[in-house]
């Protein structure tokens, strides 16, 4: 087949290196446009934009992919299929038709569950324990149209949304190939989804990482799991003689026993035992990073910070009045 790659992100990279190294013809990639990292002169990195360049695949980068000249140019390549994975943005159906069968587009849960931008980050911070990949035929809606292929995964107790990610890409570029396959040998199923069983999965924004202390212990570990890389989790140290101090939380777990503590109430701050309230449980403190500074480990934070017991972690110095 005669096929047209869109994406943007590190997910859809292994996708588009099977790709190529198959007996399919990647005609072209279609990426976001190259974006200048605020103050600086450099854009950011698109990995999806280094590989195809690496590979010597044609590069189209539209602002908007629905746009008469951008649905010219993919006319003009005469795709069989468009595989999209990570892109970025909607397709219109007409842009969809501009391939002979249409639009796969690979997305990281089991549809209909988490649709939208960040379903692997969702799926970990609502302590989820089992995800997967689904291959849907594209429709005008977001992450609504029939499913045409779809694998399980089981989610690891202590692995990241970084860690989950790439185990995800690696498997979904396999799940794609095989939906392909089917595809051409007219073998291909498409089952409909259940859109009242649908959950949203929006992109993370900066304030998902502040942690609130009258959660339970379990839920801020998944918190913290699942916000690896961005926008990380935070919380605020308020100290009784100086002005509180932003820390990134890196490392956590569940600490055994029970312990009366107020949510956010250091109860330990000793070797390399941090130890703070929540809503239910008692969360350890293994790794965390205070404002300005290097990421450090509890032994070390709490040999270069005095920290008091009875002291609390906040989000906010309003919560904490």
């Amino acid at each position: 087949m005669r096929i047209v790659m869109m994406g943007t992100g590190p997910y859809a990279a292994p996708t588009l290196a099977r790709l190529d190294q198959s007996p399919h013809q990647v005609v072209a990639l279609v990426t976001r446009p190259e974006r200048a990292v605020r103050g600086q002169r450099t854009f950011a990195t698109n990995p999806m934009r280094q590989l195809a360049v690496a590979q010597v695949i044609p590069v189209l980068d539209p602002e908007d992919v629905n746009s008469e000249t951008a649905q010219t140019a993919l006319r003009n390549l005469n795709p069989d299929l468009l595989v999209v994975c990570d892109y970025g943005q909607l397709l219109a159906p007409e842009t969809l038709s501009v391939a002979k069968h249409g639009g796969f587009n690979l997305h990281a849960s089991l549809l209909p569950r988490y649709r939208g931008a960040a379903p692997i980050q969702w799926a970990i911070y609502n302590g989820e324990t089992q995800t997967g990949n689904t291959v849907i035929h594209m429709s005008a809606a977001l992450d609504a149209g029939p499913i045409v292929a779809r694998q399980v995964a089981q989610i690891g107790a202590e692995e990241t949304a970084i860690e989950l990610e790439a185990r995800l890409a690696r498997s979904g570029a396999t799940l794609v190939l095989e939906a392909i396959a089917a595809e051409e040998a007219g073998t291909l199923t498409a089952l409909p989804q259940e859109h009242t069983a649908a959950t949203r999965a929006p992109k993370m924004k900066k304030d998902d990482g502040q942690i609130d202390w009258n959660r339970r212990a379990e839920e801020i570990v998944n918190q913290v799991r699942a916000l690896v890389p961005w926008p990380k989790t935070y919380t605020h140290w308020f100290r009784d003689t100086k002005n509180p101090l932003r820390m990134i939380v890196e490392k956590v777990a569940v600490e055994s026993g029970e312990r009366p503590a107020r949510p956010g109430e250091v109860v330990e701050a000793a070797g390399d035992r941090l130890l703070v309230g929540t809503g239910e449980g008692l969360l350890r403190v293994e790794q965390l990073q205070p404002a300005g500074k290097k990421s450090l480990p509890a032994s070390a934070f709490l040999r270069g910070y005095r920290i008091s017991v009875g002291e609390s972690f906040r989000m906010s110095k309003r919560q904490a009045e």
